[in-house]
């Protein structure tokens, strides 16, 4: 029963003392406490039947207290018996505004509490932008924000002050809202490695909520302790662990994480906001428009995939000849997937790239994976994925390299896409239905009048021959 505080941190196991040892010899877990049937649980530990129903039944009623849920007597309303209703849910549904009624559009109101959200892009995507608003919204009334502090932990380098100055002066509803937004009202820290990140986040964090009325908090960035700690040259060495072995206690300490800022988020009611970095995503084919880096690379294949393809009937047609050449289809990316289960099929859904059905050759070549990979997906419940790509224009200078105008960075383009979210419905493949934005001196305002959709290419000049 090593799992029985840990599913049940308030059990009283000093009542059971005598059965725990029998159960924890059989390998008894909570989980079959509350499934198996209690006479067999007796006949597997060699306890009391009596004494093991009882403590079956503890067990299930401190878990349904955990959660919650009550039994309803006789005589008594059967309204409901969950700690929240779905009224009560939607009484209590708070967000803080990214002062901007497009953006907050897409987002359903804004970032909600209650919930660990998750900001990532490429460095220059604008997610400092993104989190420096949401600092300063935190503190304005409702609806657009939630009258309250907000705690800002830095994982890289330290606030902007300026930025967040110059916020203050140039945005309208930042500038006129009564009472005004202050920097008094940021919280702000630096975790140089993971054992202080995990001190913050345990200790010190629970203290300012309560002293400082902390409604968001906001980590910045949480992949890049973990990179300087597991993925650096030589890390695990010093205590003798293998490569697997070190990716295997990264994954613990994301799944710990994970659980730490949901239990913060639910209890107080807060909005958890974290940026994670991006990785480039190789593949191995050649890259050419129309062709998916997912269908071009090789993969193993999951033993599902492996079964289904060995029950399939050979054709009647004959082999084909021998000058026929295989070509990628241009058709659509999500047809012929040798293995439809492998990571590199599925990951287009949950990541924020690759799942454009007619990806133009600028698309393939940047594409972009979040950091930490699927255990750290796991954990969050929204991902905002801000997407930025170049738009090239004629060269203006002559010169030994741009005689012939070739063309040159001109501007950025930037959208704000929900990959996932549990409140709002998300963004479609590409950048269907995603908003573009532009960062001005006054914040983040998203642009009106354009199609979203044009592909690169299209902001292509035309070179001379």
């Amino acid at each position: 029963m090593t799992d029985l505080t840990a599913v049940l941190p308030g059990f009283p196991i000093q009542q059971y003392v005598r059965l725990l040892p029998s159960l924890e010899k059989k390998l008894v877990t909570t989980a079959d406490l509350l499934t198996l049937d209690c006479v067999e649980i007796a006949k597997r530990a060699n306890l009391p039947v009596l004494d093991t129903k009882r403590l079956c039944n503890a067990v299930l009623e401190a878990l349904q207290a955990s959660l919650g849920v009550a039994e309803v007597g006789e005589g008594e309303q059967t309204s409901s018996n969950l700690r929240n209703t779905g009224k009560d849910l939607v009484n209590s549904w708070n967000t803080i505004s990214t002062l901007d009624d497009e953006l907050d559009r897409v987002l359903g109101g804004g970032v909600p509490t209650g919930y660990i959200t998750e900001v990532t892009g490429e460095s220059g995507a604008g997610k400092t932008q993104f989190l420096l608003t949401l600092l300063l919204a935190a503190q304005l009334p409702q609806p657009q924000g939630l009258s309250s502090s907000a705690l800002y932990i830095s994982t890289e380098s330290a606030l902007p002050i300026t930025r967040l100055s110059q916020l203050l002066r140039t945005h309208t509803a930042l500038a006129t809202c009564d009472p005004k937004p202050n920097l008094d009202s940021i919280i702000s820290i630096v975790t140089p490695d993971l054992e202080s990140q995990d001190h913050i986040l345990r200790f010190q964090v629970p203290v300012a909520i309560e002293r400082h009325n902390v409604r968001l908090i906001i980590l910045d960035s949480v992949a890049a302790n973990y990179r300087a700690e597991f993925e650096r040259p030589g890390a695990g060495a010093s205590t003798g662990q293998t490569s697997g072995a070190n990716m295997a206690q990264r994954s613990s300490e994301l799944v710990k994480l994970g659980q730490l800022l949901r239990d913060i988020a639910r209890e107080h009611d807060i909005a958890v906001v974290v940026a994670n970095q991006v990785a480039d995503r190789f593949h191995g084919g050649g890259g050419s428009i129309g062709s998916s880096p997912m269908l071009n690379r090789h993969t193993q294949s999951s033993p599902l995939a492996r079964r289904g393809h060995a029950n399939i009937p050979s054709s009647s047609m004959g082999p084909p000849s021998s000058n026929f050449q295989e070509r990628p289809s241009t058709q659509s990316q999500f047809v012929g997937t040798p293995d439809p289960l492998c990571l590199d099929h599925q990951q287009r859904w949950f990541t924020g790239w690759g799942d454009d059905p007619h990806p133009s050759h600028l698309t393939i070549k940047n594409l972009k994976t979040p950091s930490l990979g699927l255990i750290w997906t796991s954990q969050i419940a929204c991902r905002i994925a801000l997407i930025k790509r170049p738009v090239y224009g004629p060269g203006i200078v002559a010169g030994e390299e741009n005689e012939r105008g070739e063309p040159v960075l001109r501007k950025w383009r930037r959208w704000m896409k929900i990959v996932f979210a549990p409140h709002v419905a998300p963004s479609g493949p590409g950048l269907r239905d995603a908003v573009e934005f532009e960062i001005r001196t006054e914040g983040l305002k998203a642009v009106r009048g354009k199609n979203a959709n044009v592909d690169d290419e299209d902001d292509l000049p035309t070179l001379p021959a």
